[in-house]
């Protein structure tokens, strides 16, 4: 699978494509991509120009950064694909996410439904394997993202999951503390994770 470079170039953002999302959440979204654009950080993202996604990519693309969207063949319609900015076309949902990870030095989490959790499960799954070490970073507002961290303690309390999987990420509820919590990386003494659940 191969690991990230050190330095952080590109930055690939799961969120929700829905336009029915609350009015502050898609401002967050086009206020990240703006500062991603600001730090000189490539925007890698779903492609399309709707919902949380589609503002997040307008915010990079209209602050002068560089954007990359990734998007199956059959999703290009339904999901609008942002026209104005680079794209990778794919034929597959799996395609997508592995393109998402060839391209993406570290991932933002916005709110999104069941295909950010789709992402994020696999994304949390291949760090809890080692195989990245890359930073993750929640942007929780409205405590969005407190179930599903409750989740996954529930499946440490179960010795299922080991206790420094909870260590896998930085949350943050501001938008603008995304880009400084990406540079600040794993919180520390959790870089492997590939340990033994006594």
């Amino acid at each position: 699978m191969g690991e990230a470079p050190n330095s952080l170039k590109s930055v690939c953002v799961f969120c929700g494509s829905s336009d029915a999302a609350k009015p502050a959440w898609l401002a967050a979204a086009r206020d990240l991509g703006a500062a991603l654009a600001a730090a000189d950080l490539r925007l890698v993202y779903g492609g399309g120009g709707v919902g949380l996604m589609g503002a997040c990519a307008r915010g990079a693309h209209e602050a002068g950064g560089k954007v990359l969207g990734i998007i199956p063949d059959f999703l290009v319609g339904k999901e609008r694909a942002l026209e104005v900015v680079e794209h990778i076309i794919v034929r597959s949902m799996h395609e997508r996410k592995q393109k998402f990870f060839e391209e993406s030095d570290g991932f933002v989490i916005l709110p999104g439904g069941i295909g950010t959790l789709e992402e994020i499960v696999e994304l949390l799954s291949w760090r809890r394997l080692d195989l990245h070490t890359r930073p993750v970073v929640f942007y929780n507002p409205d405590n969005f993202w407190e179930p599903l961290f409750k989740l996954f303690q529930h499946t440490v309390d179960a010795k299922l999951t080991p206790p420094s999987f909870m260590g896998a990420w930085n949350v943050v509820d501001r938008i603008e503390a995304v880009v400084p919590s990406l540079y600040k990386g794993a919180p520390a003494g959790k870089a492997n994770l590939l340990t033994a659940i006594s």
